[in-house]
C-alpha cells in the first residue's frame, strides 16, 4: 500500500489550472475525474492528484522558496520522455523555470527539467537511471 493517497494543491484559477495540469497529466497516463469544487487525474498504483480552487478570491499565486510547496517531481523512463513532457508543458502554458539538461550536482544521470504554472505550482520532470553495476573482478571468473 502507497504511503501518500492523494495530493491536493489549491490553485487561482481551477479552470486554467485545469487547461495547464491536464495535457501534463494525460501524457503521464492519468485519467481525470471532475467533480463539483475540483479536478483529479488517477492512474493505478500511483497518488491522485486533486486541484482545488482557493478559498480567498484574490490569493496571490505561491512563491518558490516561501514556506509550503517546493515541487513536485515526476520520474520517467527516458531522457526522451522528460523532453517530451516539457513541450507538452510548455504547450499548456507553464513557463520554463529550467530547459531539460543534466543536473551533474545531483549525479552524473540526472536529468530533468523544471515549469511553473499560473498559479506558482513547480513540477519536474526527471530521469534518474540506477548507477550501472561495477564491472566484475576478473578473478571472481576462476574456476575451481
Amino acid at each position: 500500500m502507497p504511503v501518500f493517497d492523494h495530493l491536493g494543491i489549491t490553485v487561482a484559477d481551477l479552470a486554467r489550472a485545469t487547461e495547464q495540469f491536464d495535457p501534463l497529466l494525460q501524457a503521464l497516463g492519468f485519467a481525470r475525474y471532475d467533480a463539483d469544487g475540483s479536478v483529479s487525474w488517477y492512474r493505478e498504483g500511483d497518488v491522485e492528484l486533486i486541484l482545488f480552487p482557493a478559498r480567498e478570491p484574490d490569493s496571490q499565486p505561491h512563491r518558490h522558496g516561501e514556506v509550503g510547496w517546493q515541487h513536485l517531481a515526476f520520474a520517467v523512463e527516458s531522457r526522451a520522455e522528460v523532453d517530451r513532457l516539457h513541450s507538452v508543458a510548455l504547450a499548456a502554458g507553464w513557463s520554463a523555470v529550467r530547459e531539460p539538461k543534466l543536473y551533474p550536482r545531483f549525479n552524473d544521470r540526472y536529468y530533468a527539467s523544471f515549469v511553473e504554472d499560473d498559479s506558482g505550482i513547480r513540477l519536474e520532470f526527471m530521469h534518474n537511471p540506477p548507477r550501472s553495476p561495477p564491472l566484475s573482478d576478473p578473478r571472481d571468473l576462476r574456476i575451481g
